[in-house]
């Protein structure tokens, strides 16, 4: 006998709750109850006679087999999606899903999304949001932009621009300390910590032999670390695009003219290789304007 199909609700509530990493926000999107939700989620566990998700009280995440089946699962659905269907209308609005970066999002993308819908206001633009380092699946985005160091196997990359990193205080700050005059006087200082900012290649750029700091305030967020550095938690790595007008308004000021010439991070636009006419758009104007 032929093996029994899994119910397509349950491989949509659980392709949309892997999506979100929250049974809530899924059941939100599916318009059912979250009850529901996970009932259709029990309902494909017991049809896979596998775990998909693991559960840790309010906390749900892929197991091991989910991950592996959620790429199935994916396929699957974006065929039938995509499918073409002869007599049905195609609607002319044409949408684009891009995955950016928080602090990229908010300092960059956003403040210049007009001009592209004023130069293409028939494509509808979905963005979404995921944390740099971590997160780094392209299967539900038509782009990407990515903070890191460029190297995605199988995908296209586009460096954005060239951005030097430099140290960041808040005048508050400054006044709490010894003066800092040179980048030894760091060693009073308060030093604030991110893997998308490591302090290494500043320091290596400023003579000072010292080590990668261990210990203190850590914040993987770009945007959050500064604003850690204007509420006077430390001084900070940045760049002029997240804190020109911080400066600007005298909330943070730079300490040195020693910067980063290259970080070892930085954003790229990434895709897959073969990607449809409105993406290329995007794409193409993503290089020229946001710089």
């Amino acid at each position: 006998m032929a093996n029994r199909l899994p119910p397509v609700h349950a491989l949509s509530a659980f392709e949309a709750a892997a999506r979100h990493c929250s049974f809530a926000l899924a059941a939100d999107e599916l318009c059912i109850t979250p009850s529901a939700l996970s009932h259709r989620i029990r309902l494909l566990e017991e049809h896979l006679c596998e775990r998909v998700f693991a559960r840790d009280g309010r906390t749900v995440s892929l197991t091991e087999f989910g991950r592996r089946y959620l790429d199935v699962v994916r396929t699957v659905l974006r065929t039938l999606t995509e499918f073409p269907l002869p007599n049905k209308t195609t609607p002319q609005q044409l949408r684009i899903k891009i995955t950016l970066p928080p602090t990229f999002a908010r300092f960059i993308f956003l403040p210049r999304l007009a001009e592209f819908k004023q130069l293409y206001p028939h494509i509808e633009i979905e963005i979404f949001l995921f944390v740099p380092l971590y997160d780094l699946s392209l299967s539900e985005s038509d782009v990407e932009v990515r903070f890191g160091a460029g190297s995605y196997p199988n995908l296209i990359t586009h460096k954005l621009f060239i951005e030097p990193a430099f140290v960041v205080s808040s005048p508050a700050y400054l006044r709490t300390i010894p003066p800092i005059t040179t980048p030894a006087d760091l060693k009073s200082a308060y030093l604030l910590r991110s893997a998308l900012e490591p302090w290494q290649p500043w320091f290596e750029a400023a003579g000072l032999p010292w080590p990668e700091p261990s210990m203190g305030l850590r914040i993987d967020d770009l945007g959050l670390l500064l604003e850690a550095v204007r509420h006077g938690h430390g001084v900070a790595l940045s760049r002029t695009h997240f804190a020109e007008k911080m400066i600007a308004r005298g909330e943070v000021v730079r300490l040195f003219d020693i910067e980063v010439a290259s970080p070892p991070h930085a954003y790229y636009v990434v895709h897959e290789p073969a990607i449809r006419p409105e993406v290329t758009l995007l794409v193409e104007w993503m290089q020229t304007s946001l710089s």
